[in-house]
């Protein structure tokens, strides 16, 4: 793994945030969020030479980074405040992970696939980030340490798991892809009391598919 961090990497990432600025992310703290972390520690070797190209890459097991773009819509859309409690839905490679605790979030994330769930429990604290790391069903959340200010589903879900907006807090705001295989729409939910939500659709995307214990 490329581990280094040189001057051509932080260039390349200043121009990749000039460019999802242009493509519309307006939050500071998410831009330098982006601009600080190291993109290409979390690519397949075979890919670092395009990690800062505003692209989704494969990684094991199946599943993407995603787009540097959608990261930044993604947190953007959820509102991290500084201590925020957010649960992660899909921590993949790990790299939407950093960004969350760049802005300060207490971070408990989840992944359904063990490849990925081993590699990144142990590759995030040897770059200096240490969330609270789960194996299990996103679908599910984690209702052991509920309730959370945030939640972000990082895959495309046929539908809002009830679990999800049960475990957020009034005034809490869940942030997922819904939709089927052919592209999903990027939703809101803002918990306005235990019974009331306001939903929001912000667009079109691509993700890959939230699986859970009985989509296997």
């Amino acid at each position: 793994m490329n581990m280094i961090d040189s001057y051509r990497h932080k260039g390349l990432r200043k121009q990749l945030v000039e460019e999802i600025k242009r493509k519309g992310i307006r939050d500071e703290n998410v831009l330098a969020a982006i601009e600080k972390i190291p993109r290409h520690y979390f690519m397949n070797s075979s890919f670092i030479e395009f990690a800062y190209e505003d692209q989704a890459f494969p990684i094991d097991a199946g599943q993407t980074i995603s787009q540097p773009y959608t990261v930044a819509f993604q947190t953007e859309l959820l509102q991290v405040r500084k201590g925020d409690k957010v649960l992660e839905i899909g921590t993949g490679s790990g790299y939407q992970t950093t960004i969350l605790m760049e802005l300060g979030a207490k971070v408990y994330t989840i992944e359904r696939q063990k490849v990925l769930y081993d590699k990144v429990k142990s590759f995030l604290p040897s770059i200096g980030y240490k969330p609270k790391f789960f194996y299990g069903d996103g679908y599910l959340g984690l209702h052991a340490f509920a309730p959370f200010d945030r939640i972000l589903v990082t895959a495309g879900a046929p539908y809002i798991p009830e679990a999800l907006t049960s475990q957020l807090k009034i005034g809490g705001i869940l942030v997922i892809p819904v939709g089927d295989s052919m592209g999903q729409e990027m939703t809101t939910v803002y918990k306005k009391t235990e019974t009331e939500f306001e939903i929001k659709q912000w667009g079109g995307f691509r993700f890959v598919p939230l699986v859970g214990d009985s989509e296997r």
